[in-house]
C-alpha cells in the first residue's frame, strides 16, 4: 500500500502517516531512522508524520521496507503481538482524550511500542539471550534514539513501585480490553503494582 501511495502525484501524508502507525514494524523503522538522523537532540520530529515530512518520502519508504520477516513458524506469535500492539494502542489514545495535555499520537506510541522488551524473543533473535523484556525494552529505546517518552515509559517498566506516566495510561488501557494470548510484561503481572487478582482488577490500585 506504501508503494502505490508514494507514485501518486500528490501524496496524502496524513493517509501515509495512518498506514505507518498501523503496524509496529513499520512505525519502529522510522522512528529509528529519525533517531539515526538527529539523536536525542532538542525540537527533533516525534510524530510520524513529521518524520516522513523532515526524512522523505523515499528514505521512510526504504527504511520500512529493508528488513523482511522470513520466519513462517513464528508467523501466529507475530500476528498477536501486533494485533496486541493496536489494541492497546487505540485504546490509549481513547484515554489521552480525556486526559489534558496528552499528545494523543505520544499516547498511541506508547500503547504501540509497550511491549518493545518483548520484540526480541518474538522475532526469535539469536543474541535474545536472558534479559528481561522490562530490560531489553529500555536498551532498545536508548540504542535507537527513540522519542523521549518511549523511553521514559520503558524506564517506567523497570521500576516495580511507578505506577503514574505512560505506564499508568498503558496499564489503564490493559483494564479496558480483554487479556490477550501475547507474552505481554503488564499482563503477566512482572511488577507487583500490575498483578491483577481473579476479577481482573489491580489490588495494588484499589486503595488509590
Amino acid at each position: 500500500m506504501l508503494d502505490l501511495l508514494v507514485q501518486e502525484t500528490c501524496v496524502d501524508l496524513r493517509q501515509m502517516s495512518d498506514l505507518v502507525l498501523s503496524d509496529v514494524g513499520a512505525t519502529l523503522q522510522i522512528l529509528r531512522l529519525a533517531g539515526c538522523e538527529y539523536g536525542m537532540a532538542l525540537g527533533r520530529p516525534t510524530r510520524i508524520a513529521d518524520c516522513i515530512a523532515d526524512l522523505g518520502l523515499r528514505a521512510c519508504l526504504n527504511a520500512v521496507s529493508s528488513q523482511t520477516i522470513g520466519r513462517q513458524e513464528r508467523q501466529r506469535e507475530i500476528t498477536a503481538f501486533w494485533d496486541h500492539a493496536r489494541t492497546i494502542a487505540n485504546e490509549c489514545r481513547v484515554l489521552a482524550q480525556e486526559m489534558p495535555g496528552i499528545d494523543l499520537e505520544e499516547a498511541f506510541l506508547a500503547g504501540l511500542l509497550h511491549g518493545l522488551g518483548s520484540l526480541p524473543a518474538v522475532l526469535g533473535w539469536r543474541e535474545h539471550g536472558e534479559a528481561d523484556p522490562a530490560t531489553w525494552g529500555l536498551w532498545l529505546a536508548e540504542q535507537w534514539s527513540l522519542p523521549c517518552f518511549v523511553t521514559a515509559l520503558c524506564r517506567e517498566m523497570k521500576i516495580p513501585a511507578s505506577a503514574g506516566g505512560w505506564s499508568g495510561i498503558v496499564y489503564r488501557a490493559h483494564q479496558q480490553v480483554n487479556r490477550s494470548s501475547v507474552n505481554c510484561l503488564i499482563e503477566q503481572g512482572l511488577r507487583p503494582y500490575l498483578c491483577q487478582d481473579g476479577d481482573g482488577r489491580n489490588p495494588n490500585m484499589a486503595a488509590r
